[in-house]
């Protein structure tokens, strides 16, 4: 059962109906799992809480990359194996592994970026993209990014001989594998579903077939779809307490199908705001009368210029307890942020 509900949440399934009893009481059992290799890579992974995000972000990452970098049988000796010396030699391999995968992806994220910024994509209904000596076990995810940064579907195509070979990611409201059904005369083959692709063309196609799929963007109006956070509740500052963010895990485990609540926090005064990490993230303290709360928006960096000291803003976010050198405090995890009309 521990290892089901590590593929049941790495899968992205609905956590909903017997995937939820499956992920529910698997985690219980992962947090005292006998299996040497999956006990060994929550270990390494650095997460002292053993949760759904765990498995997402410290445990999926990791079996993912064998995969990705080509060495996917390393992944399931490492949860075979008996022999604990086997065992750390083969979670090593997976963080080595892991650590490779993150440095290719950047390395595209950053070539992809650089083309959209010369080329202006952005200001294009869908953005096409081709490169050299890209991954192509990590392309798919860098379109991800391509797609969430910009809220516009993306392709990204890998250059190798004559062919170009990649992945694409959509946004909702605009199904991509229909799409490229109407493109046929310039694909050599393609696979998937609304969301997601797998795509060859022979690369002299490449600007044939941008602009194709930029026609039948442009002509399913792609540029009305606007992004959608949908709120759980409206909250104020003063009924938060330890106590209600702590009752929140009874609705765990949180994952696709059954999301993290999201509530909206109006009319708060910032307190403070500052960048992060060579600003790409923000921080801020917000104040509701006598309440104040720290904030955290991961992504949200550019938010620093558009906002100052005394600005009434409205939040929306998650609600979380953020533990720093043994103190516990209330934060509230950023998700979008608007000036209070």
């Amino acid at each position: 059962m521990d290892i089901v509900c590590v593929g049941t949440i790495s899968d992205i399934v609905p956590l909903v109906d017997e995937n939820r009893v499956i992920a529910k009481l698997g985690l219980m059992l992962v947090k005292q799992t006998k299996n040497m290799g999956l006990k060994s890579l929550l270990i390494s992974s650095g997460y002292k809480n053993i949760d759904s995000n765990t498995i997402s972000f410290g445990v999926a990452p990791r079996i993912n990359a064998c995969g990705r970098m080509g060495h996917a049988e390393e992944a399931l000796k490492l949860f075979l194996s008996k022999d604990i010396y086997e065992v750390n030699e083969l979670t090593k391999k997976l963080n080595d592994y892991n650590r490779l995968r993150q440095e290719k992806e950047k390395a595209i994220y950053e070539d992809a970026i650089n083309q959209i910024e010369k080329n202006k994509l952005d200001e294009k209904n869908a953005i096409i993209i081709g490169g050299e000596n890209w991954h192509h076990g990590v392309i798919g995810i860098v379109s991800s990014k391509i797609t969430e940064l910009y809220f516009k579907p993306s392709i990204l195509l890998c250059y190798e001989d004559d062919l170009a070979k990649g992945s694409g990611r959509s946004i909702p409201g605009f199904d991509l594998h229909e799409a490229l059904m109407k493109c046929q005369d310039t694909i050599d083959k393609f696979g998937g579903h609304a969301m997601a692709i797998g795509i060859t063309i022979k690369r002299d196609k490449f600007e044939e077939f941008a602009k194709e799929v930029e026609e039948i963007a442009k002509n399913s109006k792609i540029d009305e779809i606007v992004p959608i956070i949908n709120i759980d509740g409206k909250i104020n500052l003063s009924e938060i307490n330890k106590e209600i963010v702590e009752s929140l895990r009874q609705l765990e485990p949180f994952g696709e199908g059954n999301k993290t609540p999201i509530f909206a926090f109006k009319n708060l005064k910032i307190d403070s705001i500052r960048s992060l990490t060579e600003g790409k993230h923000i921080k801020m303290t917000l104040k509701d009368g006598n309440t104040i709360i720290n904030s955290i928006g991961f992504n949200l960096g550019y938010l620093a210029n558009d906002y100052r000291i005394g600005d009434k803003i409205d939040v929306v976010g998650t609600l979380e307890i953020n533990s720093f050198n043994g103190v516990d405090s209330l934060q509230i995890n950023i998700k979008d942020v608007m000036k209070s009309i």
